[in-house]
């Protein structure tokens, strides 16, 4: 244990930021590092409970209470080995996961769960400083070739596994950056893309090679794939977004929230780009649909452009502002979350259905919605209807409309189509998640292409499960962690 009176002693103290008018200039992060003194405190908060919900809440099991108790004792290099014994990219984790451990940790009965989240990115950012991420290199080669399609959290995370049990281990991506949704779906603001360089540079050194550019199905055909690897792993993430089909939908400005995103991130990366007006929100009345994280980063990416008004749809009931305890923790609770995205300015509608994209006949102009009621059906689940409320239709201007309501499952693409990998009822591909094995010898699926979309711990969970199936088929054996 940290320290025995740490959580008597200390409040929990959250990352100060830059101020909204400040961060809204660029583009960069804008979360404020720990002083030592405070990280320290912070650390000691941890009971090292004799059932850690943390851990068990924690998609990749990090063994948060070790780590926190090394860092409060400033062990800093074990404390890093520990944290990568369970997560490849802990960078990336400790910028964009929501932190259902937080959520799971028993001082949050109290509302003051330790801040579990800033004590990993600090042991990661401390390592990255001190120059304490080394190749790991592994001299002992098998002689198997893998390949890896995708690079995505999955890909990256089941490339390095593999790389590091002695195979030969190429990853091809689509785009032309390795990243995945990580390098053009989550904005600077979030996660600077240095960080995912930094790891292909690790990576390429441990033996994994990058192949950017190249469709598998099109620019090289799956069969190929098959006769040249002696296993294939399928980490195309989950990419088809859900449309709205409404009357109106063909006008010009509504864009699905990816494509968006998308744009500005490659901006952010240099190339060169004129951000076209359409897909530009300066002064323009931005809507976006869609109340999840996808959403609050057009909001933010829209603020940063320097959008007149911004409002946010959400078909769901506003949730509670605080949870019942006692009926939801230690798992993930339905109540109001406010970003920092949100904190920079938007208007939040909720229980709203768009009925009507209007306008000019070429641009969209405006959005008419109708107020919806949540009520359950003779089989107990949650369905729609309309507002009772005779008053209860409006209309709102809009010059941009993102739509970001999820994804449905992976793109049906050549080499969904000409593969003949089969795919479950929600158009996912098919495999369990014990060997992750498809209906194909030695082709192998993991991370959003076949549990849907999700979290980046889960693609990182998946990634090192296939891995280390993977290993197992190839050698019969493996001494990789699950």
């Amino acid at each position: 244990m940290a320290k025995v009176t740490g959580f008597l002693e200390h409040d929990r103290a959250d990352n100060e930021s830059l101020a909204p008018k400040k961060r809204l200039k660029n583009f960069e992060e804008f979360v404020l590092p720990f002083p030592d003194k405070t990280l320290n405190e912070q650390a000691s908060r941890c009971m090292d409970c004799g059932i850690p919900y943390c851990h068990d809440s924690c998609p990749i099991n990090n063994i948060i209470p070790e780590w926190n108790n090394l860092v409060y004792e400033r062990d800093w290099k074990v404390a890093l080995d520990v944290l990568h014994s369970t997560n490849n990219f802990p960078e990336f984790t400790s910028r964009i996961c929501p932190a259902p451990c937080e959520a799971a940790c028993t001082l949050n009965i109290d509302d003051s769960p330790v801040t579990i989240k800033s004590i990993e990115r600090s042991i990661i950012d401390k390592a990255y400083k001190k120059g304490w991420l080394l190749p790991q290199i592994n001299n002992k080669k098998t002689n198997k070739r893998v390949v890896v399609i995708g690079s995505g959290p999955a890909g990256l995370a089941c490339s390095q596994q593999l790389a590091r049990a002695g195979h030969d281990v190429t990853l091809y991506e689509k785009n032309d950056r390795i990243g995945g949704l990580l390098r053009y779906g989550i904005p600077n603001f979030k996660m600077e893309k240095h960080l995912i360089d930094k790891r292909i540079e690790q990576m390429s050194k441990e033996g994994v090679r990058f192949k950017c550019n190249t469709k598998i199905g099109e620019d090289v055909s799956f069969k190929e794939i098959l006769n040249d690897f002696d296993a294939v792993v399928l980490a195309c993430g989950s990419e088809q977004p859900r449309d709205l089909d409404i009357p109106g939908r063909d006008l010009k400005g509504i864009h699905f929230a990816m494509d968006f995103l998308t744009l500005q991130n490659k901006i952010c990366e240099g190339d060169n780009i004129k951000l076209e007006n359409e897909f530009n929100a300066r002064d323009k009345n931005v809507v976006v649909i869609g109340g999840g994280d996808t959403g609050s980063d057009c909001i933010g990416t829209s603020n940063r452009q320097g959008a007149s008004s911004i409002t946010q749809l959400e078909i769901l009931d506003k949730p509670p502002v605080k949870e019942d305890k006692m009926l939801t923790w230690p798992n993930w609770p339905l109540k109001l979350r406010t970003s920092s995205s949100h904190e920079e300015g938007a208007n939040r509608n909720w229980s709203v259905s768009t009925k009507l994209f209007k306008g000019d006949g070429n641009k969209v102009k405006s959005l008419t919605l109708k107020k919806i009621e949540w009520e359950k059906n003779a089989e107990g689940k949650m369905q729609i209807k309309d507002s009772s409320d005779e008053n209860s239709e409006m209309t709102i201007k809009a010059d941009l409309v993102l739509l970001a309501m999820g994804f449905v499952h992976p793109v049906k693409d050549r080499l969904i189509q000409d593969s003949g990998i089969e795919l479950d009822s929600r158009g996912n591909v098919k495999a369990n998640d014990i060997d992750y094995k498809t209906n194909i010898k030695k082709v192998f699926v993991s991370g959003d292409m076949r549990r849907g979309q999700s979290l980046v711990v889960w693609a990182i969970r998946e990634g090192r499960q296939v891995a280390h199936n993977v290993d197992k088929f190839l050698m019969g054996s493996t001494k990789l962690p699950l």
